[in-house]
This record gives structure tokens, C-alpha cells and sequence, in this order.
């Protein structure tokens, strides 16, 4: 899985990142930028914790698991 900023720094240019640079600099100024970025970081820090709370990673890695040993065992028998 790509890196959600990687992927939206693809999409955007540099002069659409300008412009919502400045409009964010318009609308909150430039006293309320780190309270924002504040929450924005608990926000990612909180959604993050949760997802590996989950237990989502432990089922992908015993999928994954499950797949490798079918794959060898197609392997195998189109060998003999």
C-alpha cells in the first residue's frame, strides 16, 4: 500500500499545492496553522493506532500465508 502522501502529492502540482497553501493561509492565518496541524497529527497518530488495534494486519499476514502454501502445493503438483 503506497503512502497516502505520495499519493497525493502525485496528483497534485506544484502550483495547486501553492494555492491551497495560501488559501489555508487565508482563511485560519498563520496563529491557528499549528493548532491544526496539531490535531491533524492526533487525528493520523489515533486512526493509525486503531487500525493495528484491529488486528486487520495479523489476518492480511495469515492470508497471505494461506496463498504462499497453495501456491506451492500448485507448484509441486505441476511438477510431478
Amino acid at each position: 500500500m503506497e503512502n497516502m502522501l505520495t499519493v497525493i502529492l502525485g496528483i497534485l502540482g506544484g502550483q495547486e499545492i501553492i494555492l491551497i497553501v495560501l488559501a489555508i493561509l487565508i482563511l485560519f492565518g498563520g496563529r491557528k496553522i499549528p493548532e491544526l496541524m496539531k490535531g491533524l497529527g492526533k487525528g493520523i497518530k489515533e486512526f493509525k493506532q486503531a487500525t493495528s488495534d484491529s488486528g486487520v494486519g495479523e489476518d492480511i499476514k495469515d492470508i497471505k500465508k494461506e496463498i504462499n502454501s497453495v501456491k506451492n502445493d500448485i507448484t509441486d503438483s505441476a511438477k510431478l
